[in-house]
């Protein structure tokens, strides 16, 4: 491996310009690095921008690559792309409503669309005429697998070739092997932040059962301050509390804790 391709195989967080062809590389070496990238992907964002890069770098006919989302609403929007015109040629699909990444983000789709040839391309005439005009020749997109906690949402990794009749068995094979790295890297994030919410309602719930338990604890100590000081049953003590707390307008609770607190002013409730 050369040094430019050293150099860049940290995948980093956002690509500020276009990316120049490169050379094919050893695949199982760079899904190795790729791990490690998105192993430290802390953000949605910082998963798709690392599996378009890696797009970029392992499928050699690659030009321009970007990620498709599609909200519950049905709203459609790129978050990741090599450059602006992988965001344009997306940006063209959601207005018409047709196109190889409306296809593969549709959860209704076949979840994969190709194209070799867009001259001759009759499932998508106004993109494939767009696309021609702007010298791409083949497209790629395959569907990303996602994860049905809220906020819910399909996917589609979109590639963008100028040469016509690429993007053949090779790249469509990388191509799923890469929406799946990022599938499995999104349901991680997302179990994550389930697993943390879980846990602040837990937290939370152990919270307000001590906090209840701790309640029943002082009126059962106040109950029995009552019974011994002014020799009353244990339904007699509680209903003195109760009205106590009613006439002056004081928590049963408070009250309780008052009265636990000091002792001698049973005979004054």
């Amino acid at each position: 491996m050369d040094d430019d391709r050293s150099d860049t195989r940290a995948f980093p967080e956002s690509v500020a310009e276009p990316l120049p062809r490169v050379t094919p590389v050893s695949l199982p070496r760079e899904l190795g690095e790729l791990t490690r990238a998105l192993l430290t992907a802390a953000t949605v964002d910082g998963v798709l921008e690392r599996i378009i890069l890696a797009a970029r770098y392992l499928i050699p006919a690659a030009d321009v690559v970007s990620i498709t989302l599609r909200e519950e609403n049905g709203d459609y929007y790129t978050p990741a792309e090599t450059d602006a015109e992988g965001a344009e040629l997306d940006r063209r699909q959601y207005e018409t409503g047709e196109g190889p990444c409306i296809d593969a983000a549709d959860p209704g789709g076949p979840a994969y669309a190709h194209s070799a040839d867009l001259a001759t391309e009759s499932a998508w005439p106004a993109f494939a005429r767009e696309a021609t005009e702007h010298g791409f020749a083949a497209v790629l997109s395959t569907a990303l697998i996602t994860v049905p906690e809220p906020p819910p949402f399909t996917a589609a990794l979109n590639i963008y070739s100028r040469e016509r009749g690429a993007l053949g068995e090779a790249a469509r094979d990388t191509a799923f092997l890469l929406a799946t790295y990022a599938s499995l890297a999104l349901g991680a994030l997302y179990r994550g932040a389930a697993t943390e919410r879980a846990l602040s309602r837990s937290q939370a719930d152990a919270a307000n059962l001590r906090k209840a338990l701790d309640t029943r604890t002082v009126i059962g100590q106040a109950t029995g301050i009552l019974m011994a000081r002014r020799r009353l049953s244990a339904d007699e003590a509680f209903d003195v509390l109760v009205r106590a707390s009613q006439n002056h307008n004081i928590k049963l609770a408070h009250l309780a804790e008052l009265l636990a607190r000091h002792p001698d002013t049973a005979d004054r409730i």
